[in-house]
């Protein structure tokens, strides 16, 4: 008898008549975890939406999702609401919207499990406030009475986990859970999971982009491009032996935290677009080992056998763990002699080349051409391209309606320490909130600083005439992390690209010239000059923001979040390209970003920031291998790397950090950072006074290696 929770079979979801699903089979036994990862637009939420008929009611839904022995598609509306909520938990990607605004969080908790259970408004409360303390919520008895609105990000997915957990289901969806939220929210989030499932004994499917997370949580793995899976297996086997292209393009995509910086591995051109005819297999036009009988039909799932003892060791150098060992997964769930798995515990892939790909135990370098970048010979010396000392910004809190009144000050930047030397990269890290993008507002605003002092190639902000800011502007451009809303949706791309060339002066025929090779400089099509913004792909739109910094030659480019919003196989070229064009022009960079993995693998040096203030800082060798600040080890114990056996060693030291980051709005004595300190609390008394009154100064601990901390200690994290 199967012991199946949740079975799905030749699930398909059609909006409008497009497919958006195409046929996506698996089982989950009670207690395991499923991980669907894929590029946008793959089908995942589909297909985890689709299991509880909450898709919009343009969609159409085909197949069959057996929860136990119930059949959820085509059930009744009432049918459906008695799973809700009560076999099935739901933790969606954005809580602010799932939570109703105007009900305090403990009466929708509460509501979950009076909809299901038949207890008193007092027992039901009672459970509410049980739950929220479970998840780690402080002062749970009191924070039952507060409205979404004043709960932090990660504080609200707690809230969301343990709505989701109310009726102990036998199966948590959890969909894009981590989505948008700061690494060490991220890990007390994925910690909060790992209870619930732990306290329900729940199956879990979880819907991530992130494959560090899937690496770290799940037992299984399912892979997904254009609607189907087209790769599935244990967690172990496909990290370090994927047999599909596809999969090992996305895993060589994503740049590790405990690796320093080659090239990564792009996957050349985009995914489909939705409902689009694809016969045979949908990723042939992108991949490097297509062959005709690709186009020929679409491929089925099939088992993956072992490596070939000979080919064993290719793939461990790119995999970071040992190649899974020579033996058919699919057979440990058959239906027999012969016959094809039904998406178990199997190792499966949809590829004809799959076979082949196993036997020869072909890694990744195999398969993908990856650029050769050349690199810098030295990092240049002397006087840095920018410098900035004690940097100070305050915003007022005002109160009042036609007569505002200031009740408060924001202190958003209180001492940002940065110095960039040419041909460099320095990168900005920090949590939201940190001071991080203001401090990028305040070097861009060419102003005399509210304190502290900004100089840029030698010349003091606050001393600079009209002329000499605007001829430094040329000098200094920024590209956003939202390429779509940074380019004028009416404007040509040549025009957008021209725009900073004729805001320095520059004629309409000078300014046009230049366009071509600057789009050949980014990898795009000089053809492509006439087309609109919403004609390119989110990576190509990230290509043409960079060009346009790049047209009036400046010396530092200051990069807040650029590859944020973007795909990780498309990240990868938008990495490389940087990389590439800092070698070639010799340029400097400021990289704000919250992906530390991102920073390793570009950065030369780095400046970590918490509440305004410069934490620590120096190069990415001492700063990753070498920590001294515990802020700092706890940011880089957070990140997730690729690779099972390497997480699970991780989480065992990982360091979670109590609560979110204190208010900007108040003034702190001492070390600020204290009240969530893992160190403060192992500390003497005497010890303690000190953090608690005297405001640590950066201390060197190497040539160019500051940590400002009072009991500075080494640890290694990565």
């Amino acid at each position: 008898m199967s012991t199946d929770v949740l079975t799905v079979r030749d699930l398909e979801v059609d909006f409008d008549g497009a497919p958006a699903v195409r046929g996506v089979s698996f089982s989950l036994a009670r207690g395991e975890v499923l991980g669907l990862v894929g590029e946008s637009g793959s089908g995942k939420s589909a297909t985890a939406l689709a299991m509880l008929g909450l898709l919009p009611s343009n969609a159409t839904v085909r197949g069959s999702v057996r929860l136990g022995p119930a059949e959820l598609v085509g059930a009744s509306d009432r049918e459906l609401s008695a799973v809700r909520g009560s076999r099935i938990g739901m933790v969606f990607q954005d809580p602010l919207s799932a939570f109703t605004p105007v009900y305090r969080i403990g009466d929708q908790i509460a509501e979950a499990v009076r909809a299901h259970q038949d207890v008193s408004r007092e027992r039901a409360r009672a459970r509410a406030v049980e739950l929220l303390d479970l998840v780690g919520i402080p002062e749970p008895s009191v924070r039952a009475s507060a409205f979404p609105h004043e709960f932090s990000g990660g504080m609200r997915q707690r809230a969301m986990i343990a709505m989701a957990m109310a009726n102990d289901p036998d199966v948590l969806l959890a969909d894009e859970p981590t989505t948008a939220l700061d690494v060490t929210i991220q890990a007390q989030v994925l910690d909060v999971l790992r209870t619930a499932q732990r306290e329900t004994g729940a199956a879990m499917v979880l819907v991530s982009h992130d494959l560090g997370v899937i690496a770290g949580v799940a037992d299984r793995v399912a892979v997904m491009y254009a609607g189907r899976m087209v790769e599935t297996g244990p967690v172990d086997a496909l990290f370090a032996a994927p047999a599909m292209p596809y999969t090992m393009g996305l895993i060589g995509a994503v740049p590790r935290l405990d690796r320093a910086g080659s090239a990564l591995v792009p996957i050349p051109g985009s995914p489909p677009a939705a409902g689009a005819a694809l016969p045979g297999c949908a990723f042939a036009p992108r991949c490097p080992l297509a062959e005709d009988r690709c186009t020929e039909a679409v491929p089925q799932l099939r088992t993956v056998l072992g490596l070939d003892e000979s080919a064993r060791d290719k793939n461990q150098p790119l995999m970071g763990v040992p190649p899974w060992p020579l033996r058919p997964w699919g057979s440990l769930r058959s239906g027999g002699p012969g016959a094809e798995p039904l998406g178990g515990v199997g190792h499966l892939a949809a590829c004809v080349k799959a076979g082949e790909i196993a036997k020869q135990g072909l890694g990744v370098l195999d398969v993908y051409p990856v650029p050769q970048i050349p690199e810098l010979a030295q990092r240049a010396v002397g006087e840095p391209v920018l410098k900035v000392d004690g940097l100070v910004k305050t915003f007022p809190v005002l109160k009042g309606g036609a007569f505002k009144r200031r009740v408060g000050t924001v202190h958003a930047v209180d001492g940002v320490d940065l110095a960039i030397r040419a041909g460099e990269t320095l990168a900005l890290v920090g949590e939201s909130g940190s001071g991080k993008s203001t401090t990028l507002f305040e070097l861009l605003s060419l102003e005399r600083p509210e304190g502290g002092g900004i100089e840029l190639f030698g010349k003091a902000s606050a001393g600079l005439g009209k002329a000499e800011r605007r001829a430094l502007r040329g000098q200094v451009q920024i590209v956003f992390q939202d390429p779509m809303a940074s380019l004028d949706p009416r404007m040509p791309v040549g025009d957008i690209i021209a725009e900073p060339l004729r805001a320095q002066g520059a004629d309409r025929a000078s300014a046009a010239r230049r366009i071509p090779g600057l789009l050949e400089q980014v990898g795009l099509d000089p053809a492509a000059a006439d087309r609109f913004p919403h004609e390119f792909s989110g990576g190509q739109r990230q290509r043409i923001g960079i060009a346009r910094a790049l047209s009036v030659e400046p010396k530092l480019l200051v990069l807040d979040e650029p590859v944020s919003a973007l795909d990780v196989s498309v990240q990868a070229g938008v990495l490389n390209l940087l990389r590439r064009l800092k070698s070639e022009l010799g340029l400097a960079y400021l990289f704000v970003s919250h992906d530390l993995s991102v920073v390793r693998h570009i950065a030369d040096r780095v400046s970590v920031v918490y509440l305004g203030r410069t934490v620590e800082a120096g190069t990415v060798e001492d700063v990753f291998e070498r920590p001294r600040h515990p802020y700092t080890q706890a940011l880089l114990s957070a990140v997730p790397v690729p690779d099972p056996a390497r997480e699970r060693e991780r989480r065992r030291g990982r360091i979670l950090l109590a609560g979110d980051p204190p208010s900007p709005t108040r003034r702190y004595e001492g070390c600020r950072f204290r009240g969530r300190c893992p160190v403060y609390a192992d500390l003497e008394p005497e010890q303690q006074k000190r953090c608690a009154a005297e405001d640590p100064q950066p201390t060197a601990h190497a040539a160019d290696h500051v940590a400002a901390c009072h009991f500075p200690r080494v640890r290694e994290v990565v």
